[in-house]
């Protein structure tokens, strides 16, 4: 699983990783992600994240006794389902939360929940944050394969100066939607990689071998697979886009990932939950509160995330029980 793993890694972004001494098979990606900032974090340090955030990020971030420094990302005015959403960040923002305590910034791009592709212009940015205040880059690229409308997957181990101070993380889960196996992995400099693997194996111990030894084939297949897997997801992303926002949903188009966060202002909903327990109870459709991926609830009480990781029928079925929504809304 390492030697294939490492492969794939070399010549997919032009890194070469030693699977012996760089590299640490965790159980999922959640669980390389907490062994990391267990690893490499220490109380009182702290760690910028940028939120909208994959739920774990802040919590992994306290629990390993550091600071969470929040970081917003903003879609642009005007954006809607046929232009991506650029989801951005403020450079003075993000340089104001670095500082002497800094010790690491968590980057996930693609992102979750927005589906942000950072740029590579972006990530110099950070680089240039990490060199300047001696700060690790923790990166959660479990989407990378997974991108549409031209999109470029920038791996930020592949810049400059970075190699000595990214730890990548990545999984099988969502390149081949196996996201019940729990087989993920962090790649480090063999310094911090030594100390990752410590810290794993008093979690795990293991991932599971067989599925280990499925995943080392699964990591040699064509490019063509990848191929199929973006076109797939792209059609299942446009078929989403296109009723959500005859539904009356406002969509931040995603370039990445298999999420589509929405705008729920143009309902007589009180906020997020409501918005939430009503798409569940009365319509049949499941969505996540906007509010779960902010540090303040209220900042994310104007969105829901859905995810079109779903079969076609499934998505026709959504798309059908979303189409009477207005009269179950008119009947509360």
């Amino acid at each position: 699983m390492r030697e294939a793993i490492a492969e794939q890694f070399a010549a997919r972004h032009g890194v070469p990783v030693d699977p012996e001494r760089d590299l640490t098979v965790c159980c999922g990606s959640t669980e390389a992600m907490i062994s990391t900032m267990l690893a490499v974090v220490d109380p009182g340090d702290e760690v910028v994240i940028f939120e909208p955030y994959y739920e774990n990020y802040g919590p992994d971030a306290i629990l390993s006794g550091a600071r969470p420094r929040f970081v917003r990302l903003r879609p642009e005015q005007g954006s809607t389902a046929n232009q991506p959403a650029m989801w951005s960040f403020d450079a003075r923002e993000l340089a104001a939360a670095f500082g002497p305590h800094t010790r690491a910034i968590i980057v996930n791009t693609p992102n979750n929940p927005t589906g942000k592709v950072f740029t590579r212009e972006e990530l110099e940015f950070i680089r240039d944050l990490c060199v300047k205040w001696n700060a690790l880059a923790i990166t959660d690229e479990i989407y990378e394969h997974i991108l549409y409308d031209g999109a470029k997957h920038v791996a930020l181990a592949s810049l400059a100066g970075m190699r000595e101070r990214t730890i990548t993380i990545n999984g099988l889960s969502k390149t081949y939607s196996v996201t019940g196996w729990r087989v993920g992995w962090a790649i480090a400099p063999e310094d911090l990689a030594g100390a990752i693997r410590k810290v794993h194996d008093f979690l795990t111990v293991g991932a599971a071998a067989p599925l280990q030894a499925a995943g080392a084939m699964a990591l040699r297949l064509l490019p063509a697979y990848y191929e199929r897997l973006a076109t797939s997801y792209r059609e299942r992303r446009d078929f989403a886009l296109n009723f959500l926002e005859r539904t009356g949903f406002r969509c931040f188009r995603p370039a990445g990932a298999y999420y589509i966060m929405t705008d729920i202002s143009g309902f007589p909903f009180a906020d997020d939950l409501a918005c939430s327990r009503f798409l569940v109870e009365k319509v049949g459709v499941a969505v996540v509160p906007g509010s779960s991926f902010y540090q303040n609830p209220a900042d994310g009480a104007r969105q829901v995330r859905f995810a079109f990781c779903k079969t076609r029928e499934t998505l026709e079925a959504a798309a059908a029980r979303l189409g009477g929504m207005a009269e179950k809304l008119s009947s509360r």
